[in-house]
């Protein structure tokens, strides 16, 4: 069978009139120069090139053979250029996965803006807060808290980020700031749920690591968005991200509660299948979304720390 290099190194040597001189641009002795046009000429049955110690000479069936190289080598180092070039520019499709909270205030409106910057990007976006399997679903780059498990996947850590406590002044006025974690037995208590899943418990960290906090709940949703809805409407405490309720609570429509209950930590991770020969589509939005993130960090977060009461 026949070596692409072995071919390139033929036709190196009738442009250049030397087989030495080839040799040298691809890396080789002149005796494995010599050894590899005689491969060639071993696996094509014919002489392709007269040899004397002051030139080159082409047979009759090496002028055809060279021809035919040479429109070959061509046609492959375009198809390798193009290729390349690809990983070069932001172009084809983007399919993006985050939580309902994080896709609606962050992750989608920098998607959008990136993708206003490349005109041949074209972004699909799933919000959900459901754990989809980013093999299954098609999905480039999922924006998740907290690592995967999953050793087929590569996370980056995008921002940092805290879980509090909040619930809406009305409410705090007509059932009081629990500050222990017995007097939250005796308050309303939102909680989530996936689809084919319980209700999620809330996470909170203890001298022998993060262990789930035991509290009823008095309602339960699959949304995150939605169960800030019903802490903004005054229906009982939620377990939500700093990310999350940010704008509600420099708003004043969140308080974030202060208690001895100490919630496990987050952070906000970039996902995805993996690290190897990545597109540039997405290398360059992960890129974009860190930067965007960071750049936002610092505030969102003593925004509520400040308020924790």
């Amino acid at each position: 069978m026949v070596d692409f290099e072995d071919m390139r190194l033929f036709v190196r040597a009738v442009t250049e009139g030397s087989l030495s001189a080839a040799g040298r641009e691809l890396g080789l002795s002149p005796a494995a120069a010599s050894k590899r046009l005689t491969r060639l000429e071993t696996a094509l049955g014919v002489r392709l090139l007269q040899r004397s110690s002051r030139r080159l000479s082409l047979t009759e069936e090496g002028t055809i053979y060279f021809e035919r190289c040479q429109a070959i080598i061509t046609d492959v180092d375009d198809a390798n250029s193009a290729v390349g070039l690809r990983q070069l520019e932001v172009r084809g499709q983007l399919h993006i996965s985050a939580s309902v909270d994080m896709g609606r205030q962050y992750v989608g409106p920098i998607a959008a803006n990136f993708a206003e910057q490349h005109p041949q990007l074209h972004l699909r976006i799933t919000n959900s807060d459901a754990m989809l399997d980013l093999f299954e679903a098609g999905v480039d780059v999922a924006v998740r808290g907290g690592t995967m498990a999953d050793s087929r996947l590569v996370s980056r850590l995008l921002t940092n980020n805290f879980r509090v406590l909040c619930a809406s002044p009305d409410y705090l006025a007509k059932h009081g700031h629990p500050r222990t974690v017995e007097e939250l037995h005796g308050h309303r208590c939102l909680m989530l749920h996936r689809p084919g899943h319980s209700v999620l418990p809330w996470i909170v960290q203890t001298a022998d690591g993060p262990r789930p906090l035991r509290v009823e709940a008095a309602m339960t949703c699959d949304n995150g968005d939605l169960m800030r809805t019903l802490a903004l409407a005054g229906h009982g405490i939620a377990f939500k991200s700093a990310w999350d309720i940010a704008e509600d609570v420099r708003a004043g429509r969140l308080v974030p509660l202060k208690s001895d209950v100490i919630l496990h930590d987050a952070h906000v991770y970039a996902i995805y299948p993996s690290r190897a020969y990545l597109p540039a589509r997405i290398r360059l939005f992960v890129d974009h979304l860190q930067q965007e993130l960071q750049a936002r960090e610092q505030e969102v977060l003593d925004t509520v720390r400040a308020a924790m009461r």
